[in-house]
């Protein structure tokens, strides 16, 4: 790690995220707030709101930190409850708005950064949230710093029909910002890593790139989880195109008469552009248990007892649930993804995402099977070395 260096992180997604269950990107964000709580150097985060951008120093990022335990939130204003129908959301600005050392309009970002930040700070995008050419600009113009900034992955880009509308122009822009603004970029692995440098080149500048694997946090089971009565199976992650739960719901279906059939458990919110997998599961397909909204703890208690864990997704930037599985020996069916491969190596079954014959003959396999497919070793990468990469570098 680089000694004695000022550091300011964004917290733009905790922020936004507060109050719902943590997808694998809030949780890198929220991985890099505690470690640099963790250090004795000068820290302080970012945070846009609706009414401007938010500057906290360390205390105050740390009592974030507590808040995003405790949801004991403060109160918005009238006028903020006027504004936000969300009430978590307001309540969240009016915290932080309490909290901060210095606030400004949009227009005002650089001068407040200027005032409040020492020489040579290094400024960490950990998110996509708040990545722009506005806020890289207004930390390219301080005195001796230096941007460090996390890409997860290029599926934007390389995947447009799996996202929303809005979401590949705006991700191209963001990939420009850091093309032209970035001195470091920091992703998930080798795979990545080269989906970035293809589309960074196209900008004309490809930034220094590090890869460092995802840490592994394991979360303590939680036995009000209540299980299904027969042997059942997991998919996880949000309900959206490219993970091909279509393809699940299929299978599934097949196995309507079938009394002896295993359950199958989608644990993750609904996501966009996926109508007609929402409507199979409003109108219920046999076996089949919808969960949004699970703990950490819940999911470890499901996935300790399944048969197996399910993703045939048609693309991922890492593939966190993979790792999560692997770490306890829970099997694994997935597609045949390099990230998987770099990842995880040849611990899953892979099977084609397009190909339900395969998934049922590997789903029943798993059936015979008394316990599943037998655990491999598997060493988790940590968050301390994942850490002792990149902060050495930002």
């Amino acid at each position: 790690m680089v000694e004695h260096v000022p550091r300011c992180l964004d917290l733009t997604r905790l922020s936004r995220r507060a109050g719902r269950t943590l997808t694998g990107v809030d949780r890198v964000e929220l991985a890099y707030l505690k470690r640099l709580l963790k250090t004795s150097d000068a820290i302080f985060g970012l945070v846009r709101t609706r009414l401007g951008f938010l500057l906290l120093d360390r205390s105050g990022m740390a009592l974030f930190d507590q808040l995003l335990t405790t949801g004991a939130w403060a109160r918005a204003s009238f006028l903020a409850r006027v504004i936000w129908h969300d009430p978590v959301r307001r309540n969240v600005e009016a915290s932080l708005r309490k909290l901060a050392i210095a606030r400004c309009s949009p227009r005002g970002l650089r001068t407040m950064l200027r005032q409040n930040l020492p020489t040579g700070v290094h400024y960490l995008n950990t998110a996509h949230s708040n990545l722009n050419h506005q806020v890289l600009a207004a930390f390219a113009g301080l005195p001796k710093a230096r941007i460090g900034v996390f890409l997860h992955d290029t599926i934007p880009l390389d995947y447009p029909q799996y996202q929303r509308v809005e979401t590949p122009q705006a991700f191209r822009k963001q990939i420009k910002a850091v093309s032209g603004l970035a001195d470091l970029v920091i992703v998930n692995s080798d795979q990545t890593a080269q989906d970035v440098a293809r589309h960074l080149s196209a900008f004309g500048h490809v930034p220094p790139i590090i890869s460092a694997h995802l840490g592994y946090d394991a979360a303590p089971e939680d036995s009000t989880m209540s299980l299904p009565d027969r042997p059942y199976f997991v998919a996880l992650g949000t309900i959206e195109p490219r993970k091909n739960h279509d393809l699940l719901l299929r299978i599934w279906s097949q196995f309507s008469d079938d009394p002896d059939a295993p359950t199958l458990v989608i644990c993750g919110n609904r996501g966009w552009r996926n109508e007609d997998v929402f409507k199979k599961l409003d109108r219920g397909v046999p076996h089949v248990v919808e969960h949004n909204g699970l703990s950490d703890g819940q999911i470890m208690t499901l996935m300790k007892g399944a048969r197996a864990l399910l993703m045939p997704s048609f693309a991922e930037g890492y593939g966190l649930p993979v790792v999560e599985a692997a770490a306890i020996g829970c099997p694994i069916v997935a597609t045949d993804l390099p990230v998987y491969r770099e990842v995880v190596g040849d611990i899953p079954v892979y099977v084609d995402p397009n190909d339900a014959y395969q998934w049922i003959s590997a789903i029943k396999t798993l059936m015979l099977a008394r316990s599943g497919l037998p655990a491999t070793a598997f060493s988790p990468p940590t968050w301390d070395a994942h850490f002792s990469e990149v902060l050495r570098r930002i």
